[in-house]
């Protein structure tokens, strides 16, 4: 055999960076030279433009064949025997390149705001021939090779080239979707990383397993939008937030696939008077435990339950019913999986070398580094991926709090502080108002909301004003106040009415969604209803009042599933909700309340569209402590667009209870939370009250709240 160059070695020991230069059609005097690596073939030619066969030597046992075609010739195909068997094919080597130098400059300059239109795999025709381009980052690698079902996932097959600013890519011909595949890489130190899921993969397979799946998007139907306005600040928002792989289970323990989901799930949210569906993160993630919140593959929507056009079928199936889709969206951490995006090329990519600022010490996980161009580009790409491409309405983002702060969790001294020497994350706070300001910039009819549990200032305010950008705020402070007077046993109650009073002082400084989430129902918390003090009636009077309560109150509502029917245990991720409650009355009631309180706050004016401003509230009575008692009117545009709340937070009854109001005339009690049709006692004010000299004498139902509104 003929004496090789160093770079041959190089494609036969699986280390060139730059395959190219040496495998394909080279021009060499009066000849245009091919060179092939085909592991395992003993004869290879390469078939020219016009039929012309020039045969290939072997000149390497490992596979490495060199021939001649006549000069030029540009377009070839190799003919390959293996064992027995004949092929012809298309040389991935003699493709031109998939990215144009205008793409490397936006992917070098971070605007990009299609990242997912270049990298990843995407299907394509290349002069005239069908296959895949594969396009991914990984800056410091040595090399890079596609490995899956086209290559019989070997390394030495497929290297990529590497373009501008450590972006590599290959077509493959013939390569097509349905196909696994990964990136084998050799890190900057020669070392062999275990095999990369692709971070753009749109597609992958069901855990354990972890490969990426090319998918074909011509293939995705995109859903009918939702109903216009169902995110803007006057209208009514009320969300079921659900885990897909829980709300419901078939056969004892399978879980529903998104076509199912779409049969079931929307159709109940519409009934029950939802105008929001929240699902947890759907992002492909390896353990069922972290219900998502640790995701590894942020453009794939899981594979669990189906496909990605599946996927799109129930967000579909959601706008059809006239409910929104609300995404949990989680770009403050991800897992350290092998197969994920840690030390994606052997170096810190995408989170920070440092531990001090790339690793949660409470989550095991690591964090994103802001301060990098195309970690920004990459999250937000994404949120944007969501709404373009399954035309989702809005994205919750997860624990904004650790994002902000360089020392969330952090002892002293385990923390780098920034280069002012505060605690404020600058690169954080950055990439969080470049990504409202583009969501809202591409999709004006959809919303963000911050999962933000400190008093950072802003949170939903306009980027220009110095706000973060995001459209609303989960109010945790709320949750914890009145999660707190509610479990207290009412004789006590009137030591902690401050616990009621002390939201409404800053309810009005974001726009605020009051949150009953998932987070409040496991971990030792109990459910909703296992926090209730009392007997077994004034356990379920109680949270009859505390969900009246809540949709009297100012703010959007979130509801977690199972919270609708009372569910008495804790949330279990394993298992599906206790629909059979609904046999007893108590918890049949209780859904019977939430639906009625969805239908009351939608068609009340006054109940929602002011939700979010200091005048739509007025407190009628704050200081009635010893009685337990809370009134105050919500107000809506119109003059005359008034709801009196009085919530009763005592099991007593009061008669002839005096309540101010700005109208006289009939009020209609449109709302008793204390209706035998809940399972209350049916005390009430009979449907009407005459307000005279503006006045209403009511009767107050115990444990119960009550809605008036000024008849028109």
């Amino acid at each position: 055999m003929p004496k090789l160059p160093a770079e041959a070695y190089a494609i036969i020991e699986g280390r060139h960076s730059d395959p190219f230069h040496y495998l394909g059609l080279h021009p060499e005097g009066d000849k245009s030279v091919v060179r092939a690596f085909l592991p395992e073939a003993s004869n290879v030619e390469a078939v020219g433009e016009h039929g012309e066969v020039a045969p290939l030597d072997r000149v390497h046992d490992a596979g490495l064949f060199i021939g001649a075609l006549p000069n030029g010739s540009k377009h070839y195909q190799l003919r390959a025997k293996f064992a027995g068997n004949v092929v012809e094919f298309e040389d991935a080597y003699r493709f031109p390149p998939i990215l144009t130098d205008f793409d490397l400059y936006l992917l070098g300059e971070g605007t990009d705001q299609r990242l997912y239109d270049k990298l990843g795999a995407h299907p394509m025709r290349l002069e005239g021939v069908d296959g895949i381009g594969f396009v991914v980052l990984a800056p410091n690698a040595r090399r890079v090779s596609v490995v899956g079902d086209f290559n019989f996932w070997d390394g030495r097959r497929h290297p990529m080239r590497v373009r501008g600013a450590g972006y590599w890519e290959l077509f493959i011909p013939h390569a097509k979707a349905g196909d696994h595949y990964k990136f084998e890489i050799i890190g900057p130190h020669g070392h062999l990383l275990p095999l990369k899921s692709d971070p753009l993969a749109f597609a992958s397979e069901v855990r354990p397993k972890t490969a990426s799946i090319v998918f074909d998007e011509a293939h995705l139907p995109r859903p009918r939008p939702a109903p216009d306005g169902i995110n803007a600040l006057s209208a009514p928002m009320s969300i079921y937030e659900v885990h897909l792989g829980s709300w419901r289970r078939k056969n004892g323990d399978e879980w529903l696939t998104y076509r199912e989901l779409a049969e079931q799930l929307p159709a109940y949210a519409r009934d029950m008077g939802f105008t929001h569906l929240e699902f947890l993160p759907v992002s492909e993630h390896p353990f069922d435990g972290s219900w998502g919140y640790q995701p590894t593959g942020l453009y794939a929507p899981t594979s669990r339950f189906g496909t990605p056009e599946d996927f799109a079928a129930l967000v579909d199936a959601c706008h059809r019913e006239g409910i929104g889709v609300l995404l949990d969206w989680v770009p403050g951490h991800f897992p350290d999986d092998p197969h994920g995006l840690g030390s994606f090329d052997g170096t810190a990519v995408y989170e920070h070398a440092n531990p001090l600022q790339g690793r949660h010490l409470d989550w095991g996980t690591l964090i994103y580094n802001y301060g990098r161009t195309e970690v920004t580009n990459f999250l937000v790409s994404n949120a944007l991926f969501w709404m373009e491409r399954y035309a989702i309405d809005g994205l919750r983002v997860d624990a904004v709090a650790s994002m902000l702060y360089l020392d969330y969790s952090r002892p002293p001294g385990a923390w780098i502080p920034n280069q002012y020497g505060g605690r404020e994350n600058i690169e954080a706070i950055n990439f969080l108002r470049r990504f409202n300001t583009e969501v809202f910039a591409r999709f004006p009819q959809a919303t963000t909301a911050a999962e933000e549990s400190t008093a950072w200032p802003q949170v939903s305010r306009p980027v220009e004003f110095g706000g973060l950008g995001f459209g609303y705020k989960w109010n945790m402070g709320w949750m914890h106040d009145t999660l707190n007077y509610i479990s207290k046993d009412p004789i006590h109650r009137k030591h902690h009415h401050g616990d009621i009073l002390f939201g409404l002082h800053y309810a009005f400084s974001e726009n605020f969604i009051l949150p009953l989430s998932h987070d409040e129902v496991v971990h030792g918390k109990r459910s909703i209803l296992g926090r209730m003090p009392g007997d077994e009636w004034q356990r379920f009077a109680n949270l009859r009042a505390y969900y009246s309560f809540m949709f009297g109150h100012p703010g959007k509502k979130l509801l977690f599933m199972g919270a609708e029917i009372a569910q008495s245990r804790e949330w279990n991720h394993d298992q599906s909700l206790d629909w059979h409650l609904l046999e007893y009355k108590s918890h049949s009631g209780i859904q019977s309340l939430i639906r009625d309180l969805n239908r009351v706050y939608r068609a009340v004016p006054a109940l929602h569209q002011m939700d979010c401003d200091q005048a739509g509230f007025e407190w009628v009575i704050a200081d009635d402590a010893n009685r337990n008692v809370f009134a105050w009117l919500r107000k809506g545009f119109d003059d005359h667009s008034r709801c009196l709340v009085i919530v009763n937070f005592s099991p007593n009854v009061y008669r002839d209870y005096r309540v101010r109001v700005p109208f006289a005339g009939k009020w209609k009690e449109v709302f008793n939370s204390d209706s035998a049709h809940y399972g209350g006692t049916n005390v009430g004010n009979i449907g009407e009250v005459q307000a005279t000299d503006d006045e209403l004498r009511l009767t107050i139902p115990p444990l119960a709240a009550i809605f008036l509104v000024p008849e028109s």
